[in-house]
C-alpha cells in the first residue's frame, strides 16, 4: 500500500486530520511543505505524513499550542531520540486500519 505520493484526501484518511487543518498547518509549520503537481494539487510524501502524525499527536492529543508544537519539533530535530512508537509505525498501522475497514465494508 506504500506509494511515492499521496493526495490530500488520502493523507486526510490516513491521519484522521481534515484537509483544511492540513492546509493551515502548512502555513504554520516549516517542516510541513508538500509539493504541488502540474495541476496545482498537493502531493505528500511519506515524511510529510510522519510529520502530520507527529503534529496530530502534539496538537490534538497532547493539547500543545502551535508554538509549543514548533518548539518540540525543533527539539526533536536536535535530539533525534527514539520514541515509544515510531511515527512511521503509527502511519503504517493507520494505513492497515483504513485498508481493513474498507475490506470490512465490502463483506
Amino acid at each position: 500500500m506504500k506509494k511515492l505520493y499521496y493526495s490530500i484526501g488520502e493523507v486526510s484518511d490516513i491521519t484522521d486530520v481534515e484537509a483544511h487543518v492540513l492546509r493551515y498547518w502548512e502555513t504554520v509549520f516549516d517542516e510541513l511543505n508538500p509539493k504541488k503537481n502540474k495541476a496545482g494539487n498537493r502531493v505528500y510524501k511519506e515524511n510529510d505524513i510522519e510529520t502530520i502524525l507527529k503534529l496530530k499527536e502534539l496538537i490534538q492529543e497532547k493539547k500543545y499550542s502551535t508554538e509549543g508544537a514548533q518548539q518540540v519539533l525543533k527539539k526533536d530535530d536536535e535530539d533525534d531520540e527514539s520514541k515509544e512508537i515510531p511515527v512511521s509505525v503509527k502511519k503504517d498501522l493507520k494505513e492497515i486500519r483504513l485498508f481493513l475497514n474498507e475490506l470490512l465494508e465490502k463483506l
